[in-house]
């Protein structure tokens, strides 16, 4: 009972919790892996006390896992054993500033990304990083996985707009990179080091963020294939005729028709595949590129081509792949979600791929995702319980992942490496790669107490 009394001294009573109830809350996250009840869960207040629950974690030999939401799909915020600690960011939610003459806004780790992006709109600024589970995933949480999303086509990925960090070492001490000035090259990029580090190199107390003034005009559209390859070869096509949409989307046939079970939205039940885009900037600009878009689009045979026009039908085009993950996953007791990602030439092959190896292994597979910038996502749907089912399952994505790097992609655009994509780590990079980084971690935590078990396994 010592330790919960010391953690309490820290944080209050009120924020360590202990019952094996609350403990178990914290388990797992939104990957298909074992959960690991956690020996204490600790919600810090405020960002000084970080420093002082790792101090006390590093003095007791305590593994920490930090978790935001627990939206991440790689296992990265599952805990590494029973005596492990969960510390929770959602305590550390306040937006600290917003300047909109610097273009910049100083953030807690705990911010909810929806609520941020939607306070950086009441000051008409635009902060372009869009995960698929903005409406509840933490800054913090997007950091450390560099998360992507629909925009990332054209406004890239949340390391795009990291300007600065503070963040606690092993020894909850503050250290800080970065700054709010545009340019900044004073000493080591510890900022970069820490995105997509998967809480294993420190815990973010502190993130400075760019902003940048939102597109003047927009313009959305769905376009309907009866040929898969068709749609696929329009994404490349568009790409090659160097545009770059905002948002250009895909969802197959499987994906639609559960989607359109769900909400009931009129998608086309008999498309073998929809492409979402939208275009945005200078309204010139704008009607440009949607003129070759659709030209396109028709060039690879869509059948139709709907045209919002107005906010309300823009939103419906949305909602259609706003829906498009909770319809797979009410269909099966079990998703595995990948987000095995290709150079954008290949999505037409990635496509094939994917489909084949449904095929092969006789799974239902729904496959949606970002196809403009190559990141899918072949979503599984299963029943983890069904051991030879399962078996099938593990074995497809040991091929879509063999298949993937085989193309010149990557095991992950979004969702982190964690544990469960980590044995395959060393199939993308090198085992020297492996190796420098392990040796970059003890430096860094040398008892191994920082996320041990995720990325490269220490």
């Amino acid at each position: 009972m010592q330790p919960i009394k010391e953690f309490e001294k820290i944080v209050g009573a009120g924020n360590v919790f202990s019952s094996l109830a609350d403990r178990q809350t914290y388990a797992y996250d939104s990957a298909v892996l074992e959960s690991v009840t956690p020996a204490l869960v600790v919600r810090p207040t405020n960002t000084e006390q970080l420093g002082a629950i790792i101090a006390l974690c590093y003095k007791l030999g305590m593994p920490m896992t930090v978790r935001g939401s627990g939206t991440n799909l790689s296992g990265g915020t599952v805990p590494d054993s029973p005596d492990s600690v969960v510390i929770l960011t959602q305590g550390l939610n306040r937006i600290l500033e917003i300047n909109s003459s610097d273009l910049y806004a100083v953030v807690e780790p705990g911010v909810i990304t929806a609520k941020f992006a939607s306070a950086v709109a009441e000051k008409n600024l635009f902060y372009p990083p869009d995960p698929g589970s903005q409406a509840v995933s933490t800054i913090g949480g997007n950091i450390a996985e560099n998360a992507g999303g629909l925009r990332g086509l054209k406004y890239g990925v949340t390391k795009d707009y990291v300007m600065g960090l503070e963040f606690y070492d092993h020894t909850g001490s503050l250290v800080k990179s970065g700054s709010r000035t545009v340019k900044c090259v004073t000493g080591y990029n510890l900022g970069g080091l820490m995105v997509a580090s998967e809480g294993t190199l420190g815990i973010i107390s502190k993130a400075i963020l760019k902003l940048i003034p939102p597109p003047k005009a927009s313009k959305a559209m769905m376009a309907v294939f009866k040929d898969v390859q068709n749609a696929a070869d329009a994404v490349a096509d568009i790409i090659a005729a160097h545009i770059l949409p905002c948002t250009l989307e895909f969802m197959d046939n499987v994906t639609i028709n559960m989607v359109e079970d769900d909400v009931k939205i009129g998608l086309p039940r008999d498309a073998q595949a929809i492409l979402l885009i939208e275009v945005d900037g200078h309204p010139a600009q704008v009607a440009d590129d949607a003129i070759t878009v659709e030209a396109q689009l028709k060039k690879n045979n869509a059948t139709e081509i709907v045209v919002a026009r107005d906010a309300e039908e823009k939103n419906k085009i949305w909602e259609a792949r706003r829906k498009a993950l909770p319809a797979l996953a009410r269909r099966r007791p079990t998703i595995v979600l990948e987000d095995a990602t290709v150079p954008r030439s290949k999505i037409p092959a990635m496509i094939q791929t994917v489909n084949e190896i449904a095929k092969k292994y006789d799974l239902l597979v729904g496959t949606f995702g970002h196809a403009g910038d190559g990141n899918l996502h072949p979503s599984i749907l299963c029943d983890r319980r069904n051991k030879e089912e399962f078996a099938r399952v593990e074995q497809a994505i040991d091929e879509l992942f063999n298949r993937t790097i085989e193309m010149g992609g990557t095991l992950s655009g979004e969702h982190g490496i964690g544990t469960a994509k980590a044995k395959w780590l060393e199939k993308e990079t090198t085992k020297a790669t492996i190796e420098y980084s392990r040796r970059m971690r003890l430096a860094i935590d040398p008892k191994r107490l920082f996320n041990p078990s995720k990325m490269t396994s220490i």
